[in-house]
């Protein structure tokens, strides 16, 4: 091992010991050593052990760790340490401005194990409400955590989408004359996106020279990536994503769109039941020729839409204008940046009918939940703003944590004075699947919850799902009466979509809800209906879509539950 080796380990084991809380004398010896052993003129291998003893600073017990490393090439006490830490927080030591000392309160406090948790813990603004932690340095943390995450090459379908509609018009403004369309699974509106597609009829030589001029290397041009008879060339773009082009012919660009944007799953079963794709005018004309409806590009993953198709059922596709209110909304009584007023006038200025204001519960201490006595100071601001701001009305309701044994975490007295409960799972995400089914259905059977969050606590490129048997979960939200979420977080999108179409057919209904910290917030409702339209989800299906006199007539129907 070379000395700057043997250096880098004693500084990961200083940290890392630091991390756990360990003596602070002992931390400081190996960092010291470290420093020490990377100044060194000599390689310590090239040394005896005598004079390896004798340098200053170095003493016999790191001596010892020096000789381990030199004959073994590890270091057994950090080994012991390493296989100690989550795999995330040995991370976080990668991003600059988070020592070990905040890495120690992020996970020993928070509760934080990933990036990506760390991240939405800085959406939102949790890291405030502990020492060392200013607004400054969350947004410091939260930027580097973002550059860090984005060299990885997977990303989420919000962090590209203005690069991806940006880099589409510039081809077009570029090549005036030629057909580009993005296809693949930005087009199918794949929640996470390891490269972006495009079909064009630019030549192959013409769009090199063109890409190779705006500094983008190339990395393939050979192959059919798993569609037979269509080449591409693949480029690496801007913070290492994959740009993938097919080269078309006019005669056969809406061919190669409408296979580039269908799963295997749906073309193999298109091409069974309807035979090869033909040169056709547009992709209309493709399913014209086969005597099915158009089916659009979010809904081309399972064969079943197929039959639909067939018999002229396709379901009339929720948008973004038939939303009609803000659920599940956090102000700056708990974690939010904005007060009661200030989000319900954004709510107004979009022209929605309602909000349903959601502040986080008691349990969620790390949050600024809030206790019965704020409860109930907070009621009464959001009395006054109603009269204020008639006819728009502001709901209470409150994100009520599910606790450990599935209780909500407030009495039936307390929860009777909210027009809404959503209960989510904030906590002891790593609970066996059968305790943590045990604790869903208890909450999804309490009489008060209405709307159940997030159902799985997932966050996409960072944090696995809460262990679930969803269609018993399902199952148990049609029999209790329970609305499932569908956060439209561009992190969560929570319940995953390719379980709605089960919900949809159990009569549940989804709502797509914000779960706004901010009234920025507000817009990642896009991201849910692009969800939601995956699944197949209708306006009358979805929750935030009803009218202010629909939602007070299924209030009336959930409170019923009450009694």
């Amino acid at each position: 091992m070379t000395n700057a080796q043997i250096a880098d380990n004693f500084t990961f084991l200083a940290k890392i010991m630091e991390i756990h809380g360990e003596n602070s004398f002992k931390t400081k010896s190996y960092s010291s050593a470290a420093f020490t052993i990377d100044k060194l003129p000599a390689e310590l291998s090239t040394l005896p052990e005598d004079k390896i003893f004798a340098i200053k600073g170095i003493g016999e017990a790191i001596g010892k760790k020096i000789q381990v490393q030199l004959q073994t090439g590890q270091l057994p006490q950090l080994n012991e340490y390493i296989a100690q830490t989550p795999p995330g927080i040995i991370e976080m030591m990668q991003i600059k401005g988070i020592g070990p000392k905040k890495i120690a309160t992020i996970w020993k406090d928070l509760e934080i194990e990933t990036l990506g948790e760390l991240l939405y813990a800085c959406n939102e603004n949790r890291l405030l409400l502990y020492k060392g932690f200013g607004a400054k340095t969350q947004q410091n943390i939260k930027e580097s955590i973002e550059f860090y995450i984005g060299n990885q090459g997977s990303y989420l379908y919000a962090q590209v989408q203005a690069f991806a509609k940006q880099f589409t018009q510039q081809l077009q403004e570029a090549f005036p004359g030629q057909q580009i369309a993005i296809t693949g699974d930005y087009r199918r509106q794949i929640e996470v996106i390891s490269k972006l597609e495009w079909v064009t009829t630019i030549d192959a030589a013409t769009l090199d020279a063109h890409l190779q001029g705006l500094q983008l290397n190339r990395t393939s041009n050979d192959g059919n990536n798993g569609f037979p008879g269509i080449s591409f060339t693949e480029y690496k773009g801007p913070e290492n994503i994959a740009l993938q082009f097919y080269t078309a012919t006019p005669e056969n660009f809406y061919n190669t769109l409408f296979t580039t944007s269908s799963s295997e799953a749906f073309f193999q079963a298109f091409q069974q039941q309807h035979g090869p794709v033909n040169n056709a005018a547009s992709e209309e004309a493709i399913f014209e020729a086969a005597g099915l409806t158009f089916i659009p590009p979010c809904l081309r993953e399972k064969a079943t839409i197929l039959t639909a198709a067939a018999s002229n059922t396709l379901p009339a596709l929720i948008t973004k204008e038939d939303i009609t209110a803000i659920i599940h909304s956090h102000s700056n009584w708990s974690d939010g940046s904005n007060s009661i007023e200030e989000m319900a006038n954004a709510a107004m200025g979009l022209g929605l009918q309602y909000l349903v204001l959601s502040d986080h519960s008691k349990s969620a201490f790390y949050a600024n939940g809030l206790n019965e006595d704020r409860l109930i100071a907070q009621h009464k601001e959001i009395d006054a703003l109603n009269k204020k701001l008639a006819p728009f009305t502001i709901f209470k309701s409150i994100e009520s944590d599910i606790l450990n044994d599935g209780n909500l975490d407030y009495s039936n007295e307390v929860l009777s004075t909210f027009d809404v409960i959503i209960a989510s799972v904030h906590s002891n995400l790593k609970m066996p699947e059968d305790k943590a089914m045990a604790r869903l259905l208890k909450a999804i059977e309490n009489p008060y919850t209405n709307i159940l969050g997030h159902m799985t606590g997932r966050l996409l490129l960072s944090r696995n799902g809460y262990p679930l048997d969803h269609k018993k979960i399902i199952e148990a939200c049609a029999a209790n009466n329970v609305v499932i979420e569908l956060n439209a977080h561009p992190r969560r999108l929570d319940i995953d979509w390719r379980w709605i179409d089960y919900a949809l057919e159990k009569n549940v209904l989804i709502s797509i809800n914000p779960d706004a910290h901010a009234v920025d917030g507000y817009h990642d409702v896009a991201y849910g209906v692009l969800a939601a339209q995956k699944a197949g989800v209708t306006k009358q299906q979805n929750l935030s879509s009803f009218s202010l006199e629909a939602f007070q007539q299924f209030l009336a129907t959930q409170h019923g539950k009450r009694k």
